[in-house]
């Protein structure tokens, strides 16, 4: 079998067993091509194929096929190595450790992605649910004082007054009244004066000076008059009045016009109360060139007598000191200047020695002509003149007893506030009423933050500071102005333990909550003056300045300390509480006996929490100082008052004629247990070992008079002791340590709305045993709400735009120049949005109103004078 090929079985051909196929030929593959050496393979697929086909038998060749004839190389030719190509490089292999935390930190980084992603997914989650939630929440049901009608005879006119005696007043009423008809009152049927169909004309003005019931009528002073120039010719023109009020205008709400003493049968338009101050003509004439707009009939009365002035030239500083220069033999001479530790300087000496000099030289020359020891000189030199000499000695020991402290008007501002022209216009009237009517009585200083001393850094340069006045103030004012910093205060009382009870942006020593402590170091700076009044930018009243600082003053001079805390901590409301007489019995009676309330409740109820029960009992009477638990906390308390009597011996004698050291303008009410927002804001006691916080007291608007020993007291306690409270909270707690006098004024307040009086006697002093503080239902904290309608409220919705329309602007499309010329005969005066109008400007009587904001008055456009060069006759 050698030489056969494997498929070649010998014997013949069967052409007809074999189909005629084609013959497949195999094609060169690729990588034989690209991996062959053709040069080294002579045998290739070609030749054999060739060989395969002639050899091959098909059916037209019968020969028979020998092994022969086959012609195939048993044994190929040798292949050489096919060349590859380049080979791959062998990386380095990390160690394991590295490769364990790689995967380590890989797992983690996957770990902390889903975590992510199911994290943000569940806030998504939430915020869609809390925006769905918004949505589908119904707001808030309206506060139920809301639902009180409005009153609408306030914007009455002064076309329209009655006697005070034949007022039907709107508000308030008893129950047992029939309704009111306010369309009766606005439609004026007293027309006596009334012709064909006419409208009434305005009855004639009167000067506020000479009312029967005012401060200059009732305790007229003998001093010499002061003036506004230094050749003593300009005057300023009196305010105006009118008797009577707008036909049905309320009564207050709250406070008294009768208890202060205050006249309360007299009303003031804007012309009388503000024309002598600039209003209501041009600034070529020196006004502001405002209030030349509607109602202005009869506005010429306010300058019958005394001329319209020109207040384009004025330096009030020069006109203070000039009007006390005037009247110094009427105060106590002026006390030396705190020393200033400012370091060693060469005439140090000669300056102090002149100081000293110019310092006595006024004061002895001031006195009654002459002193004391010069009168016994002139007896020894004179003896004729033995019975002149006795003479003057009393002259001067009377002089003496006449002698009157001074108080200083502190009116808070800062340096970014945009002075208008209305502003201007009230510092006027306050200047003018506080200092030249009362002979430099008082004097009027501007407490001015500057707010930003990184960029003004007026303590380190002179010019720095004055230019900062020059900046933020007005011309005429610049020289009453006093600047100071947060960071002056920081410096001065080092040490405080900040609770930050508003967050890191209201520092303890700021504004906000340490508004006390740059009063407290300007009273340490002047020690000229017994007293200080706090006043603010925002404050108006309506009536004569000096007639209702100079009657509060009074009154609380006149109150006893007893039973005067637990007054102090109520609400007077007339119509409920009766006379004051008996509102002062009802105080006493309510703190000594108690009265149950809704914080007491459950009290004996079987089941109630006993440990947190509040218990219906009457309170101690605060007599004398309570000071804190701690004897580390007190402060000189050897030099607080004490009581010469004990409480029930005292027949309301103690403190009758001794000037209040503390007067308010709100009550002053316990702050704990109350939801108040800072009831905590107290630092610096010693409140373990069961102590807890110092008894305090806080009332809302910082308008306050305070004495030169409160105000050093807590000056001395900030720097010291470290302790300090909210600027609402720190004067009257530091008075209630020292036993020192504290009062709340109740002046008369008006209410947006018709209340239910006994409702709102219930609202307003609704905290622990008929108080307005003390508890958890106090008015004050949650439930301040219910105050936004009083003319007097820090957060008041009526006041403001209440004292607009008075200036005779529109708000929200009410009040304005139409409103006061023309009688809508449509509208039927049932509300403020139907009142008819046509009763002229607005007559108000005096009242203090907080807050005003944002008063734009128009005012004529200020065209620069242009000088026309006379012309020649002769060209």
């Amino acid at each position: 079998m050698a030489g056969r090929l494997p498929w070649n079985i010998g014997g013949r051909s069967r052409p007809g067993r074999h189909s005629q196929l084609p013959l497949y030929e195999k094609p060169r593959s690729p990588s034989r091509e690209r991996f062959t050496n053709d040069s080294y393979d002579a045998y290739d697929e070609s030749d054999y194929d060739e060989y395969s086909t002639t050899s091959s038998p098909g059916p037209g060749n019968s020969r028979p096929i020998s092994t022969s004839s086959l012609a195939v190389p048993i044994l190929a030719k040798p292949r050489l190595p096919m060349t590859r190509g380049t080979t791959r490089p062998y990386f380095y292999r990390l160690p394991n450790r590295v490769i364990r935390y790689l995967c380590f930190g890989l797992a983690s980084f996957i770990v902390l992605l889903i975590l992510s992603l199911a994290r943000a997914s569940h806030v998504e989650n939430q915020v869609h649910a809390q925006v769905e939630e918004a949505i589908a929440k119904r707001p808030p049901p309206p506060h139920l004082w809301e639902s009180f009608p409005y009153l609408t005879r306030y914007y009455g006119g002064i076309r329209n007054l009655v006697p005070f005696e034949k007022n039907i007043p709107e508000y308030p009423r008893a129950e047992d009244e029939l309704p009111l008809d306010r369309t009766t009152l606005a439609r004026d049927e007293q027309k006596p004066d009334t012709v064909d169909g006419q409208r009434r004309g305005v009855p004639p003005s009167k000067e506020f000076l000479a009312h029967p019931q005012s401060v200059f009528s009732t305790a007229s002073e003998k001093f010499n008059e002061c003036y506004l120039d230094n050749e003593k010719k300009i005057r300023v023109p009196p305010i105006r009045y009118y008797d009577g009020r707008p036909s049905g205008f309320p009564d207050p709400a709250l406070g008294s016009h009768e208890v202060l003493g205050l006249p309360e049968d007299i009303c003031f338009e804007r012309y009388g109360r503000y024309g002598p101050y600039g209003f209501g003509y041009s600034a070529r004439s020196g006004g502001f060139g405002a209030g030349e707009h509607g109602d202005r009939e009869g506005y010429e009365s306010t300058w019958e007598k005394v001329p319209r002035v020109d207040w384009r030239s004025m330096n009030w500083a020069e006109i203070q000191r000039q009007c006390y220069r005037t009247n110094a033999a009427r105060y106590k001479p002026l006390p030396p200047r705190q020393p200033m530790p400012y370091g060693f300087f060469i005439d140090e000496a000669n300056a102090a020695k002149k100081n000293l000099n110019a310092r006595d030289a006024p004061k002895e020359s001031s006195q009654s002509g002459a002193g004391p020891a010069e009168t016994e000189e002139q007896t020894e030199k004179h003896p004729g003149s033995a019975t002149k000499a006795s003479a003057l000695n009393k002259e001067h020991k009377a002089a003496k007893s006449d002698i009157l402290p001074r108080t200083a008007i502190v009116v808070r501002c800062w340096d970014e506030f945009l002075w208008r022209e209305e502003d201007v216009m009230n510092m006027r009237s306050l200047i003018t009423e506080m200092v030249l009517a009362t002979g430099g009585r008082y004097d009027v200083h501007l407490l001015v933050q500057v707010k930003n001393d990184a960029a003004h850094p007026i303590w380190a340069d002179s010019d720095t500071y004055k230019r900062r006045i020059e900046e933020s103030i007005p011309a005429e004012f610049r020289g009453i102005v006093t600047l100071w910093t947060e960071t002056q205060m920081l410096a001065l009382y080092q040490g405080i333990h900040d609770l930050w009870t508003r967050g890191p942006a209201l520092p303890a020593h700021g504004a906000y909550r340490g508004l006390q402590m740059a009063m407290q170091y300007f009273a340490y700076l002047h020690p000229e003056y017994e007293h200080y009044w706090q006043w603010e930018m925002d404050i108006r009243y309506t009536g004569h300045y000096y007639d209702l600082f100079s009657k509060m003053e009074k009154w609380a001079k006149q109150q006893p300390r007893k039973g005067l805390w637990e007054r102090n901590a109520r609400f007077y409301i007339p119509s409920v509480h009766g006379s004051w007489e008996d509102f002062k019995q009802m105080a006493r009676v309510q703190t000594e006996m108690g009265v149950k309330g809704a914080d007491s409740v459950w009290e004996g109820v079987p089941g109630a929490d006993k440990d947190h029960q509040p218990v219906n009992r009457g309170d101690k009477p605060i007599w004398g100082p309570e000071r804190p638990k701690d004897p580390k906390d007190w402060f000189e308390a050897d030099r607080d008052p004490t009581p010469p009597t004990t409480y029930e011996k005292d027949k309301y004698v103690w403190g009758v004629g001794e000037e209040a050291d503390y007067i308010t303008l709100n009550p002053l009410f316990d702050p704990d247990h109350t939801t108040w927002g800072l009831t905590e804001d107290i630092t610096g006691y010693n409140e373990g070992d069961g102590n807890g916080k110092p008894p305090r007291r806080a009332h809302i608007i910082t308008a306050t008079r305070m004495s030169r020993r409160l105000l050093l007291t807590m000056h001395k306690e900030t720097a010291f002791l470290k302790h300090h409270a909210f600027s609402e909270m720190w004067a009257g707690s530091v008075a209630l340590h020292h036993g020192f006098k504290a009062v709340f004024v109740p002046h008369p307040l008006y209410i947006e709305r018709e209340w239910p009086t006994e409702y709102l006697a219930q609202t307003l002093n609704n905290g622990r045993n008929g108080a307005s503080g003390g508890s958890r239902l106090s008015v004050f904290g949650d439930r301040e709400h219910n105050l936004e309608g009083l003319t007097w409220f820090y957060r008041s919705t009526f006041s403001s735009g209440f004292y607009h329309r008075w200036l005779g602007l529109s708000v929200d499309n009410l009040g304005g120049e139409e409103f006061e010329f023309i009688a809508d005969e449509s509208k039927n005066g049932s509300s403020v949005e139907q009142m008819r109008g046509g009763e002229g400007r607005m007559c108000l009587p005096p009242m203090l109103i907080h807050p005003v904001k944002d008063v734009e008055l128009a005012v004529e456009e200020q065209l620069p004078e242009v000088t026309i060069p006379e012309s020649d006759p002769a060209a």
